[in-house]
């Protein structure tokens, strides 16, 4: 299966048609070089806040309340592109108002075939927090893409064990990725998530990034990091995890997964962290004491 991470440089459409528009040349430029699957990065929809007059864009909350009435055409969006271009698409994320003016952090996966499934972001980073209006999602989900089991994980996500391995043991061998990290430090942070998730779990890894600035935006003033495709490090892939990633202006990481081979390779690995996952869980480990000297 070919797989597709956006690097999406932020931009500012002058309308709904435009910001459509972009979306489109982009999915179909994946689809032409055979991707069938496409992974868009987090806080996508606030592009859309700069449909609106600067009180609107300047002010998150505001920006929030404001793109709400874009999710139908949102959606419609995406699905259509999905069909249209015969890919799975992670349609990166929408926060979306769960009444009484709360959030969810929201990312769509649309398939070709018409279907539409969502995971919403678990854990939220101190950004999150301090607007007092996002929570944090309640159920974790693992989907099946022409036969790959696949999970969601947006960003922050991405740094923490435990749901990754909960949906690799629900069989997910694909973890997609939408992010957005405004520095160096939070890009290298889910960088070595990923790489991490890929390693422990011996699966494939799909990261999509937000890129440059767009300072009419608090929440996607800087974005840093670049989309990748990260691979378990052991025998039958590259050294350093990475498949592809992209350089300078290049809008697509992509890179051809090959689910028989990181099978097969399982019997052969050099350590194999998914089938010891349990050795960290006895007794005598799951909690250290202190010794007297």
């Amino acid at each position: 299966m070919k797989v597709a991470a956006c690097k999406y440089p932020v931009g500012r459409p002058r309308d709904f048609q435009a910001f459509a528009e972009r979306q489109r040349r982009l999915l179909e430029e994946a689809a032409a070089r055979g991707a069938r699957v496409a992974v868009l990065p987090e806080y996508l929809s606030l592009e859309m806040a700069a449909l609106f007059p600067a009180q609107v864009h300047a002010d998150l909350h505001a920006s929030l309340a404001a793109i709400q009435p874009l999710r139908e055409a949102w959606l419609d969006l995406f699905a259509g592109l999905a069909r249209r271009t015969g890919m799975h698409v992670v349609a990166g994320s929408f926060l979306i108002d769960t009444g009484a003016g709360r959030y969810r952090n929201r990312s769509d996966l649309f398939a070709p075939g018409g279907g539409h499934a969502w995971q919403d972001k678990l854990q939220l980073t101190g950004f999150e927090k301090a607007t007092g209006v996002i929570d944090g999602g309640d159920a974790l989900k693992v989907l099946d893409l022409d036969g790959v089991r696949a999970g969601v994980s947006i960003c922050y996500d991405s740094e923490f064990p435990l749901p990754v391995r909960a949906q690799y043991e629900a069989g997910a061998r694909l973890l997609l990725v939408p992010s957005c990290t405004d520095t160096a430090a939070g890009a290298t942070r889910v960088q070595v998530g990923c790489l991490a998730r890929a390693l422990e779990n011996r699966m494939f890894v799909a990261q999509a990034v937000t890129a440059g600035q767009a300072r009419w935006s608090p929440a996607l003033d800087e974005n840093t990091g670049e989309a990748t495709l990260y691979a378990p490090m052991d025998a039958g892939f590259p050294a350093d995890g990475v498949l592809a990633r992209t350089r300078g202006e290049e809008a697509w990481a992509v890179a051809d997964l090959d689910f028989d081979l990181l099978e097969a390779m399982r019997d052969r690995a050099q350590v194999a962290n998914d089938r010891d996952w349990q050795g960290q869980l006895q007794p005598a480990l799951v909690r250290a004491r202190l010794e007297p000297l």
